[in-house]
Formats: C-alpha cells, sequence, structure tokens
C-alpha cells in the first residue's frame, strides 16, 4: 500500500489547488451542480466505464472516483450499479460530497500517492482533475493508476484538449490560484500506453455553452 508522502504534502500545487477548491466549495457546488445533466456525451462515456467494469473489472472490488469534488460523478457511478469510492485532496469539497451524497463514501487523498492496495480497483475515474497535475509528474500519476487497477479493469479520464496551461487567479468571485494542464488524445494516449494502460478508446466533442476549449474522454484499461 502506499501513503502520501512527506514529498507529496510538501508540493506547491497540492497546496494550491487545495486551497482554490476549499475557499470556493459551496459556490462551485451551486454554479455546477446540474452540469452533468447537460453532457450527454460525457455521460455516454461514463456508462460505456460502467458497462466494462461489469464485464471485465475484477468484482467485487470498488471503483473510485479520484478528484471527486463534490460527488456528482460519484453519485452518478452509484446509480450505475457501481460499488464507488470518491478521494479528493480538498477538505471544503468533500465536506459538500458527504452534505449531498451521505449514502456514498468519500475520503481524502491526492492521486499523487494514493492511500490504496496495489491491484484494489475494478475501475478507476478521473473527471477533470488529472488537469491539475503538472505534465512532468503525469506519468508518477498514470503509473500510480496502474497499480491500484485490478487487471483488466478500465480507467476514464476527462479533460480539456490543447496545449500549455490555463492559470485562473479568480473562480466564482473568490481569490485562486488553480492550473488547468490542457492535453490532445494523442499525447496523453501515448503516457497511458507507455504506463500500460493502452487506449480503447477516446472521444472529442466540440466547446459548449461557455467553454473555452474542446473536451475529451479516453477509456483506458489495465490489461488482464
Amino acid at each position: 500500500m502506499t501513503h502520501p508522502s512527506d514529498d507529496d504534502a510538501s508540493r506547491p500545487f497540492l497546496d494550491t489547488t487545495r486551497a482554490g477548491y476549499d475557499v470556493m466549495a459551496a459556490d462551485y457546488d451551486k454554479h455546477f451542480r446540474h452540469e452533468l445533466e447537460s453532457m450527454r456525451l460525457g455521460r455516454a462515456m461514463l456508462n460505456a466505464f460502467a458497462e466494462y467494469v461489469r464485464v471485465d473489472g475484477a468484482a467485487p472490488r470498488p471503483v473510485a472516483d479520484i478528484g471527486c469534488g463534490a460527488g456528482r460523478v460519484t453519485a452518478h457511478l452509484a446509480g450505475l450499479g457501481l460499488d464507488v469510492l470518491g478521494i479528493d485532496l480538498s477538505p471544503g469539497m468533500l465536506a459538500v460530497a458527504r452534505r449531498e451524497h451521505p449514502g456514498l463514501r468519500f475520503q481524502e487523498g491526492t492521486m499523487t500517492a494514493l492511500d490504496l492496495p496495489d491491484g484494489s480497483l475494478s475501475g478507476l475515474v478521473a473527471w477533470y482533475s488529472l488537469v491539475h497535475i503538472p505534465p512532468d509528474l503525469v506519468p508518477d500519476v498514470l503509473a500510480e493508476f496502474h497499480r491500484v487497477l485490478a487487471p483488466g479493469a478500465p480507467l476514464l479520464l476527462a479533460f480539456q484538449v490543447g496545449e500549455g496551461t490555463l492559470r485562473l487567479t479568480e473562480a466564482l468571485g473568490h481569490t485562486v490560484a488553480l492550473d488547468f494542464h490542457r492535453w490532445t488524445p494523442e499525447t496523453l494516449g501515448s503516457l497511458l500506453k507507455a504506463a500500460g494502460l493502452p487506449v480503447r478508446a477516446h472521444m472529442v466533442r466540440e466547446p459548449e455553452r461557455a467553454e473555452r476549449t474542446p473536451h475529451a474522454c479516453i477509456l483506458a484499461h489495465r490489461p488482464a
């Protein structure tokens, strides 16, 4: 089992990401509460992920929603019949998740060092959460995903498409310091393959509403 290390706890991007989501947790939940309902293609990818868990996952192991925030995707996966655990580094967001979804399990943690045993998950979702990891650390995070996934288990990533980094210093009326690192499916797919998580499919859609970039999902897996 891997536990969060002192090095992880001291990394500035973890501190600033945690602080940003803590300060805007209540407003974030109000603003994005119904967002998943309008994401038809995103929900389709979550449904496909759940189907792969049921067919190829290593039951009765749970799935994990890494970077779960207020727990909307966690709840959606539970509604699809999965045994799901939500993990987030922000205590403020987790407080909202526990209040809104009292029947579900949530715990504090970081994807850089998951407090989970090897091979303990039958699936893993990182829904717009990998975007906060500096690009040079993403291979380490994908290796961590590989470690906790059981053979045959699927992995679903959602992210903004593009190159470079967007820095937000204000969000929902709060002062923050949040970095959003954009990816192309091809680049992220290559990193997944190198981590032993080959891609099954990817989906790219055009920007909708006030979005700045196209959005994408990648469905990968740890081979059996």
